[in-house]
């Protein structure tokens, strides 16, 4: 039914694209559309829109009280440098930045915008690593790789630990709750009191393409997160290339309710950014996916209908048992949207099929869903998908307008890299990491793998094909695309499977560690203590079978998995295992927990381990 509904008509920019190859089997893709003028500052637009449409709302979140905080455009250019004022006057820059450590609120977006305002360098800092964190080892090295001159945190007491460990007694607190226990803060209103002066022009006109606007930070695969550094000219010229893939921005302010986090590159500059840039409205989600925080998400649809919607594919599908329940939640959803992106995964396409037909049944069209490819090195717009593609997820486009990508065979996949006015400079301290990043001719080196959709029309565009760097190879030399596997293990075994990791390089076959979601598993045996759950008949009979269908469902050793080991323990964001934003990093859980691998793979392995018979079917290991 969904399929044969209309898609909903929506603005997006012209597609195209310009394919030349060279030697060794090396493609060059670029858009053949110019990108057009920028600003010199993200915040140039700021002020526009405070001149045009003061009284339109910019930004909005939930007071305490549970209503709406709304600061229209002409409030915030006023606390903006009012803001930019205090921070010229306690000599902070490049060398003295500031640096926030708590969630998006009004607070930590008014502090963003004002330091860009007057060139002030500033980090947002993932709340994990202060509030999840256990040995603070994450936040030490970012503070002294920055050597801050402010630290903002909203709620002192909830952030005493990682203040108390990490933040340098010389340095100024700023909190909009209580202080902690034992150090001064300044209160944030006092950010706010201060008188500007001309002092704040001067520094906004000494704001040009190459000032560093901000510092994000990415963990990846290295012991220590990388600061990547993000100019004016990266943030400002990647919302140009998004207004032109996406015109529909440009045509009606576009309204957001996002959860997104502004230290991560898709909230902070991507959503963030494009309010700014086009004179939207940003309301702040206090929800997000997840038990017991998706349901304020859901509070806050009911009252916000966005004409644009992102979010993770988990986000999606913790929200479609609610807009099935609830007919006004999708008459409301659905109202006015231009378009859903999501990104900071695969979709599978269930959850794809599923948004399609709630949409056709809700207002007889199918709204636009896509997705893009980017990085935090990418600012994060570098490829995009503008254009019905028949309801197949998985499809990145094409590179957007001012975009170059080039296509290098690397193994069995294509390794795409990027070049543009948008692309980072560098790692902050990080010469050597710099260099690494970068080839010959200037492009960056993204480690993600793509396909064509069909090799014989390059305008169907490009499909993710996983990381280049988790792909590996059997003894018998066949590869496995661990992205793929991975998937469709996550898959298969929902709701049971949180997350797998993959293993088997050099080994004869595939095995993997699964984290169960426990949740799930509790109940299929309701009554067994939490230390009983994972060796419940029950819940031993569940894996068991989705080794067999998955086995049954295989096409080779590349993607057969003969063994399994249901973690007893979570991934550990001190050992690097996950990221703040909830990505498993598979080589650093393939390192601390070698043990398991090896018990994987032993001749006669321990009960813990369920593994394929030889009939195809499986057996808990003797």
């Amino acid at each position: 039914m969904a399929g044969s509904a209309p898609l909903r008509r929506t603005h997006f920019g012209p597609i195209g694209v310009d394919v030349s190859r060279s030697p060794g089997d090396v493609t060059y893709l670029r858009s053949p559309y110019p990108l057009g003028p920028y600003p010199r500052t993200l915040t140039e637009r700021l002020l526009h829109w405070a001149r045009l449409v003061p009284d339109r709302t910019c930004i909005a979140g939930r007071a305490r009280a549970g209503h709406w905080r709304v600061l229209d455009y002409a409030a915030t250019l006023r606390l903006v440098r009012s803001i930019g004022q205090a921070l010229l006057d306690r000599r902070l820059s490049e060398n003295r930045p500031v640096v926030i450590l708590s969630e998006n609120d009004v607070e930590h977006g008014l502090l963003a915008l004002a330091a860009m305002h007057v060139g002030v360098l500033f980090a947002p800092v993932s709340p994990a690593y202060s509030i999840v964190s256990s040995d603070f080892g994450r936040l030490r090295h970012i503070l002294s790789l920055l050597k801050p001159g402010l630290v903002f945190a909203a709620d002192g007491r909830r952030y005493a630990r990682a203040i108390a460990a990490a933040v340098p007694a010389d340095v100024e607190l700023i909190v909009t709750g209580e202080a902690p226990e034992g150090r001064r803060a300044t209160p944030f209103a006092a950010l706010e009191q201060a008188e500007p002066t001309e002092a704040v022009e001067r520094a906004y006109e000494n704001v040009g393409p190459d000032t560093v606007a901000k510092i994000l930070f990415t963990s990846g695969s290295t012991s220590h997160p990388k600061g990547v550094i993000n100019t004016q000219r990266m943030l400002c010229s990647n919302q140009q290339m998004i207004l032109q893939t996406l015109a529909f921005l440009g045509d009606t302010p576009p309204v957001l309710l996002d959860w997104s986090p502004w230290h991560h590159t898709a909230g902070g500059n991507h959503n963030f950014g494009l309010v700014i840039y086009n004179g939207g409205s940003l309301y702040i989600d206090d929800g997000k996916p997840g038990p017991g925080e998706i349901e304020k998400t859901v509070r806050n649809l009911r009252e916000i209908a966005p004409t644009f919607y992102f979010n993770v594919p988990k986000g999606y599908e913790d929200l479609i048992p609610y807009l099935r329940r609830e007919p006004a939640l999708r008459q409301k959803f659905f109202s006015r949207l231009s378009m859903l992106l999501y990104a900071g995964a695969g979709m599978s396409q269930n959850v794809w099929d599923a948004l399609e037909q709630l949409a056709a049944e809700t207002c007889g069209e199918r709204v636009p869903l896509i997705t893009a490819l980017g990085s935090t090195e990418t600012a994060p717009f570098a490829l995009c998908g503008n254009w019905d593609t028949g309801g197949r997820a998985g499809v990145v486009g094409l590179p957007a307008p001012g975009l170059e990508a080039k296509l290098v065979p690397n193994g069995e996949k294509i390794e795409i890299r990027v070049r543009g006015s948008n692309i980072t400079p560098g790692y902050l301290r990080e010469e050597a990491l710099t260099r690494e990043a970068f080839d010959e001719e200037g492009y960056y080196r993204m480690g993600d793998a793509v396909k064509f959709v069909d090799p014989a029309d390059p305008m169907k565009g490009l499909l993710f094909d996983g990381r280049i760097s988790e792909d590996f190879k059997l003894s018998t030399g066949t590869w496995v695309n661990v992205g793929v596997l991975r998937a469709k293990v996550i898959l298969e075994g929902a709701p049971y499977v949180r997350d797998v990791v993959i293993a088997g390089h050099d080994r004869d076959c595939i095995a993997v560690l699964v984290f169960p979601n426990l949740a799930a598993c509790r109940e299929l045996c309701r009554g067994e203590p939490d230390s009983e759950i994972l060796g419940d008949g029950s819940v031993r009979a569940c894996f068991e079978n989705l080794l067999e269908r998955l086995a049954a469902g295989s096409t080779g050793s590349s993607n057969r998995i003969a063994r399994m080991i249901l973690l007893e323990s979570p991934p550990s964001i001190d050992a690097h295992e996950i990221t703040d934003k909830g990505s498993i990093n598979q080589s650093a859980v393939l390192k601390n927990r070698a043990d398991l691998i090896e018990e994987l793979y032993r001749e006669r392995p321990s009960s813990k381990v369920i593994a394929t018979g030889a009939d195809g079917g499986t057996r808990a290991a003797a």
